[in-house]
């Protein structure tokens, strides 16, 4: 088969249908039901028979008809992953301090311990995250002279751009932290990058060494405080999160909830091997790569992690109970020395499916297109539990016996 261009979903869905099941005889490590549960809940999305439905009919003419297919939520769905984002965009915009300046930092570790952090990413990723956020509280306190508390919402992702495994941390980071015995807001203008990246390197090797305890790391560690006597690389975005942190929020969110591909980046397919393009970071242009489908759905699938694993996570005057306890205290600080950003941060609401489908189709859905009445929930079907609400059945019942209102069955 040879499909080009491939802009279709549908062909992502056939290199796991054609190879999946090879491929877990190339990949032990993969055949679990864990895995094979993400695999087919991502191939059985979009069909209703299989995933669920919500049947809408006009309750007016009894004509118009909608069937909405209920999501998988696998994460190596491309399909549930704009709604995924969606949603975390909003939910960011919730939870970032007005009057606040926020900062995109990226921590990075060097080549040669990509392979202990994917043969050990359930004792290393979950420290990972934490000793990030010690390393920028360390950093920020160092260099004001106060014991600051920061806020931090983290992402761990680990692909590079071309998919293969890269273990970094995304961190939406406040710039500067709270003084609580002072009780006011420190902001810090100026990062002295030296400092961050001796810093973060410490933080990252000693963390490596405590959770795995073994020789081979201690001496791994040992050699990356040789090779690397400057420090990891640790990149601070110097403009504000606040003005752009829609765009930065969908940018994390995405490669979070989905594989590390989107559909116009796969070109080629041919039943045996796959053809994709990304933008180098070392080259900052666009380069292609032709791989094998088993190298191919490797680079897709190890970016699957453990059930319950939560990729994206709060520290500081970020964590939900904090912030609610903080949020007043630290307008108030801010205010006195009139240090807030107005304007900075736009609270976005979430969007109904209506809405969406609405947006990309040009159409309300749920709109008759008979007598132009708004329709209502016929049916919820699922395919665990059968039908879950029948509306014909409440009719029966009588539901509508006060007003005499019917529909045709």
């Amino acid at each position: 088969m040879i499909v080009e261009p491939s802009r279709d979903w549908n062909v992502f869905k056939q290199i796991f249908v054609d190879h999946w099941q090879g491929f877990k005889q190339f990949r032990p490590r993969y055949d679990t039901p864990y895995y094979e549960g993400l695999v087919n809940k991502m191939l059985d999305c979009g069909n209703p028979d299989k995933m669920g439905y919500l049947e809408y009919r006009c309750l007016e003419c009894g004509q118009g008809t909608h069937r909405v297919s209920m999501s998988c939520k696998s994460s190596l769905c491309l399909r549930c992953a704009k709604v995924y984002v969606d949603d975390w965009v909003t939910q960011v915009s919730k939870m970032l301090h007005e009057g606040v300046i926020y900062r995109h930092v990226v921590l990075t570790v060097p080549d040669v311990l990509r392979t202990p952090f994917y043969q050990n990413a359930d004792v290393l990723l979950s420290p990972f995250m934490q000793c990030g956020v010690k390393c920028l509280d360390d950093f920020f306190s160092t260099v004001s002279g106060k014991t600051l508390k920061g806020g931090y919402i983290v992402v761990v992702q680990t692909h590079g751009r071309n998919g293969q495994y890269n273990p970094h941390l995304h961190i939406i980071a406040t710039s500067g932290g709270w003084d609580a015995q002072a009780e006011q807001w420190v902001h810090l203008g100026y990062v002295p990058y030296p400092m961050l990246h001796k810093k973060w390197q410490w933080y990252a090797l000693e963390m490596c060494r405590e959770a795995l305890k073994t020789n081979e790391m201690d001496d791994l560690v040992k050699a990356c405080y040789a090779k690397y006597p400057n420090g990891f690389v640790a990149n601070v975005q110097k403009g504000d999160v606040p003005s752009r942190y829609q765009s930065l929020a969908r940018y994390l969110a995405k490669y979070v909830v989905s594989p590390p591909i989107s559909l116009r980046r796969i070109d080629r397919y041919d039943g045996r091997e796959v053809t994709y393009h990304y933008r180098s970071h070392r080259s900052e242009r666009v380069e292609w790569e032709r791989v094998d489908v088993y190298t191919f759905i490797g680079r897709m699938i190890q970016h699957s992690f453990a059930k319950g694993f939560k990729r994206i996570r709060y520290y500081g005057v970020q964590a939900a109970k904090t912030f609610e306890k903080l949020k007043g205290l630290i307008r108030q600080a801010l205010a006195k020395v009139g240090d807030i950003v107005k304007g900075a941060i736009k609270i976005i609401t979430a969007k109904s499916y209506r809405e969406r489908y609405r947006e990309s189709a040009g159409r309300d859905p749920l709109m008759c297109p008979h007598c132009n009445h708004e329709m209502g929930v016929w049916k919820v079907w699922h395919p665990k539990y059968g039908v879950v609400y029948d509306e014909l059945d409440a009719i029966r019942r009588g539901r509508y016996a006060s007003t005499g209102r019917s529909a045709s069955g």
